[in-house]
């Protein structure tokens, strides 16, 4: 099928005057420099592509073979003007693409151009330096239309007679404009279920009514509350993205709707009801003053409060990620029973508690990473917390201690980052009778966990099974300076058929990536070489040389990838340096920063003659 479906292509394709590719009812001049619309191309062609050329103007009779044309696209050219009769005779066209042009100059009379076209459905005229009154104009008549892009425009105010019969619109795009008010210009398009308004200067949005609405992105304004109007009407609205705004409050949403996708990360949003200093706002209201013409309305909204009102059951995605959040209201992921990812990464956060009683069963994604954490609670007695949790970021926080048992509870745990915390490794459980160990996280016994990063955790010579039980592959103990400094038996718990007491890393032969860096290495351990690495990490240790067999070992052989520098190597023991840069398909990419000594002073490789070097 595949060597005939090939033949079969290869005989389609043909070249036309003015090298044009045909192939069936598709004919693409995309990027040959033409100046007018090919008039010799065949009269069943459907498709027609002539982006990227110097077309200025579309005559009457520019498309006057193309009877049958769906689509047409004339994307970068230099087009001015699209003349009244030129789609006369290809009425039938329902694709329609006018991107990156200049009909901002004569756009009345590409306007009556457009109103031949009774079928077009996706029209899309972004980057034409057109106002509001002039994108009014060019889609008044265009009631049949169900896609429009007029993204990337100068449009700055849109009211209710910009889109007035666009009846059976389904996406509208307006990105990347000059956007600063709406006022009403989208209560006639019944059937809009997809509206991006990114990127544009909007303030505020209230009194949200917009109930067939599936999908709103107005993230990238400089919005600072969002108010949906209150009724009990259910919204169709399924995701609402207000990312990279300047929210103070939590959005009032709904209060019925299908929302699954809320997307708030990088504004300026907190909780007001309890403050920092111990002050409570539980029953203080904001007034918002809403003025409109003549007419003046304030609506009373207790923030706080609010959130309760709206109907987040069906929600799995929140994302609240840098923001200014340094609490959650009681019961605040208590409505969210579907939750399946939570981002509250770069926050101020200093605690977060959980307990068997937060509905949070479906949660798979926790992002805590970069807050002020110094405690993460667990209620004492709890049974199954968070069962099927599986990516849970701690990293970049003030925690010492975890509660204990707290990977146990979940029961899909697979990947957990602890990086940049000051946390220790549990050893071994305390024997009965003696004193409490010091503050650890324990994750002996967690068979699930696959992934662990300890980075830069200051880890001081691991010792005893701290891993014992788990089913680690990937573990990340960088820029821990004497992670590696005592005894390595724990290694022996990363490997389930090592039978003796002796550290080899040759068990581990399904290792492709190895990081050892940061570490206070003295010897290359002889058990790498048996290994078929892909990448493997050195740096900041403390080697004098690398094995001058390395290259003909099965790790030279596999190794695609190899960071060595900062090292202090010696330079009359080089010779590795020289057989390693022969390595067909190995990349060093620090490989201008070895440096070796000699007699005091600090050398580069290359710099050593050729005898040194041997």
């Amino acid at each position: 099928l595949a060597v005939g479906w090939g033949s079969g292509a290869a005989a389609a394709w043909a070249t036309s005057p003015g090298g044009c590719k045909l192939v069936q009812s598709t004919v693409d001049c995309t990027g040959k420099w033409l100046r007018s619309v090919p008039g010799n191309l065949g009269g069943d062609t459907h498709e027609l592509l002539l982006d990227d050329n110097t077309i200025l103007v579309l005559g009457n009779t520019s498309l006057l073979s193309y009877h049958h044309l769906k689509h047409l696209s004339l994307t970068k050219n230099r087009l001015e003007l699209i003349e009244p009769s030129a789609f006369l005779s290809s009425q039938g066209l329902h694709v329609l693409s006018l991107a990156d042009n200049l009909l901002f100059t004569n756009y009345s009379l590409t306007a009556a151009a457009l109103s031949t076209l009774p079928a077009l459905r996706t029209l899309d005229l972004a980057g034409n330096r057109l106002t509001e009154d002039m994108v009014s104009d060019l889609v008044c008549n265009l009631s049949s239309l169900e896609s429009l892009s007029v993204a990337r425009n100068i449009i700055m105010r849109l009211d209710s007679s910009v889109f007035t019969n666009l009846t059976q619109l389904l996406e509208l795009n307006l990105e990347k404009n000059y956007i600063f008010e709406i006022d009403q210009a989208f209560e006639g398009l019944q059937k809009l279920q997809r509206l991006s308004i990114a990127y544009n200067y909007l303030p505020c949005v209230v009194e949200f009514g917009l109930t067939q609405l599936r999908v709103l992105n107005v993230s990238n304004n400089v919005i600072e509350w969002f108010l949906a109007l209150e009724s009990d009407v259910l919204f169709e609205l399924e995701v609402l993205d207000l990312s990279h705004n300047h929210l103070l409050f939590f959005p009032v949403l709904p209060r019925q709707s299908k929302l699954h996708s809320l997307l708030l990360k990088d504004n300026e949003l907190s909780f007001y009801q309890r403050l920092p200093n111990g002050t409570s706002l539980a029953h203080v209201t904001v007034q918002f003053l809403l003025i409109d013409g003549n007419s003046t309305n304030v609506t009373t909204v207790s923030l706080w409060d609010e959130i309760c009102h709206s109907n987040l059951s069906s929600l799995r995605l929140l994302d609240m990620s840098q923001n200014q959040v340094w609490y959650l209201p009681e019961g605040f992921l208590a409505q969210m029973p579907s939750l399946t990812h939570l981002k509250l990464n770069q926050n101020c956060l200093e605690t977060f508690h959980l307990s068997e009683g937060d509905p949070l069963a479906m949660l798979t994604e926790l992002d805590l990473s970069q807050n002020q954490l110094v405690e993460l609670g667990v209620e004492v007695g709890a049974g199954d917390v968070l069962p099927n949790l599986q990516l849970f970021n701690l990293s970049t926080n003030r925690l010492r201690v975890l509660p204990p048992g707290v990977f146990t509870h979940s029961r899909k745990i697979s990947a957990v980052d602890l990086s940049r915390n000051r946390v220790d490794l549990c050893h071994q459980p305390p024997a009965a009778g003696t004193a409490e160990s010091p503050p650890c996280v324990d994750v002996k016994g967690v068979e699930t966990l696959t992934h662990l990063s300890l980075a830069g955790c200051g880890l001081r010579g691991l010792s005893g099974h701290p891993f014992q039980g788990t089913s680690l592959r990937h573990l990340d103990l960088s820029d821990n300076h004497q992670a590696l400094a005592g005894d390595l038996e724990w290694l022996e718990d990363l490997a389930l058929t090592l039978s003796s007491t002796a550290v080899d890393f040759s068990v581990f032969n399904s290792l492709v990536h190895l990081d050892l860096s940061g570490n206070s290495l003295t010897v290359f351990p002889t058990s790498l070489g048996v290994l078929r690495l892909h990448s493997l990490d050195l740096r900041d240790n403390c080697l004098p040389a690398l094995p001058p067999d390395v290259a003909r070992t099965p790790l030279g052989r596999s190794l695609r990838e190899a960071y060595i520098s900062r090292n202090p190597y010696n330079c009359c023991t080089l010779g590795w340096w020289d057989t390693l840069q022969r390595v067909e398909g190995l990349h060093v990419p620090d490989g201008l920063e070895v440096t070796c000594s000699f007699a005091s002073r600090v050398l580069r490789p290359q710099a050593l003659p050729e005898p040194v070097l041997r």
